[in-house]
Parts: structure tokens; sequence; C-alpha cells
């Protein structure tokens, strides 16, 4: 077994170191390197937990923290150059992350909070393709923070000016639906001025109407007078002769 200076060579890839490919440790040795690291699972644990929600215990994420240890200590292999401090970081803040997704029954906030941490450390990892460092990580948030002020801003930027539209196309449609009101309004005024012209001239007509049978009675009547006056004429002529 190498010492633990040897052990922690120089970096490279974190996720790049597999399975033991060495004798397994003893248990003297297992136990003396996790009792070395431990002061290391609760600074990665505190500074986790300084980023959630007052209800998820300290002690619960060093448990954890802890059983990534175990993992690392088990799983590190020297050959791979790489240091079992920056290994064994990579598994401790792994295993309390999946402990913390786990967490079904815990509060929604606190669900979330988890996934930005999650998500702070898988984009330091991609941008310095490496294990990053608390303060990197602390400062990756940072950064992510503040694109999401810029994407909430844009949204309610976005909002205002659709609400701006949606209300200028309300006022629009307001607009038309009292058009089309005044316009039915008229047709209906219209429709009422056509029908009072057509009952007018029916009344026209059948006064005309009702005038000409007037007259025509009464020059019947004046040509029977004629005629019956006529017919007395005649008749006092033949008494007479």
């Amino acid at each position: 077994m190498k010492p633990a200076a040897e052990r922690d060579s120089a970096p490279v890839s974190v996720k790049s170191a597999g399975f033991r490919s060495q004798p397994p440790l003893s248990a003297e040795v297992r136990e003396q390197l996790i009792l070395e690291h431990l002061p290391q699972v609760r600074l990665i644990a505190r500074r986790i937990h300084q980023r959630l929600p007052e209800s998820v215990s300290l002690d619960d994420l060093v448990s954890t923290g802890v059983v990534g240890l175990i993992a690392a200590i088990d799983r590190f292999d020297a050959s791979h150059n790489v240091k079992l401090k920056t290994y064994a970081e990579y598994k401790i803040r792994g295993a309390i992350l999946d402990g913390l997704r786990g967490l079904d029954w815990a509060p929604r906030q606190q669900r979330r909070r988890s996934k930005q941490i999650e998500a702070a450390i898988l984009s330091a990892e991609h941008r310095l393709q490496r294990s990053p460092s608390e303060e990197e990580i602390a400062q990756e948030e940072l950064e992510q923070k503040k694109v999401l002020v810029r994407e909430k801003g844009r949204r309610q930027t976005l909002l205002s000016q659709l609400s701006t539209k949606l209300n200028a196309q309300r006022q629009e449609v307001g607009r038309i639906e009292q058009d089309q009101q005044r316009l039915s309004s008229l047709v209906d005024k219209l429709a009422q001025i056509i029908e009072q012209q057509k009952k007018a001239e029916a009344e026209a007509r059948e006064k005309r109407r009702q005038e000409q049978l007037a007259k025509a009675r009464a020059e019947r009547e004046k040509r029977l007078a004629e005629q019956r006056a006529l017919l007395r004429r005649l008749i006092k002529h033949l008494d007479v002769s």
C-alpha cells in the first residue's frame, strides 16, 4: 500500500478513475484513510448545506457523504494518476447530490435548490473539464443566477409587450363591437323607415282606391239620375199626346 502523500499524485480526469485494479486495502489502512478524509466530507457537506433550506439536516448530508468517501476509497486506483482527495471530493459531492435527488418527500423548494446546485456543478465541470472547487461552484451558481435574472427580465418584458398588444387588440375588438352595434342600430332604424314607407304607400294606395270608388259611384248615380229625369219627361210627353 502506497502512503497517502504518494496516492495524492498529480490530478487528471476524475471521471476516468475506474474500479480498483490493485489488491484490496487492509481494514486498518481503509479505516485510516476514511478518518483522514472525514474533515473533507464535513467541509463539502457544510458548503452544500449552506445553499439548502434549514429543513435539510447537515448530519444526513455528512452521512451520505461518508458513503461516497468509502466508495471513493474502495474504487480508487493510483495508477490512473488521480489524487485521492480530488477523486474523493467528486464521489462525496456526487453521493450527497444523489441523496438529495432521492428525497421525494422533500419540499418543492428544497428539490429545486438541489437541482440548481447540481446544475452549477455540472456546468462548472463541463467548462473547466475537471472537478470544480467549492469556490468555483459558488461562482458558477452566481453566474447562473445572473442568467436567470436576465431571463426573468426578458420574460417580464415580453409579457409586458404581449399584455400591451393584447390590451390594444381588446380595445380594437371593443371598437369593432361598438361599430357593429351602431351598424345594427342603423339597420334596425332603416328597416323601420322602410316598413313605415311601405305602410304609408299602402295607405295612400288604399285612399286613392277609395276615392276612385267614391268618384265612380257618384258618376254612376249622376247618370242614373239623368236617366230617370229623361224617363220622366218622356212619360209626361206621352201622356200629353
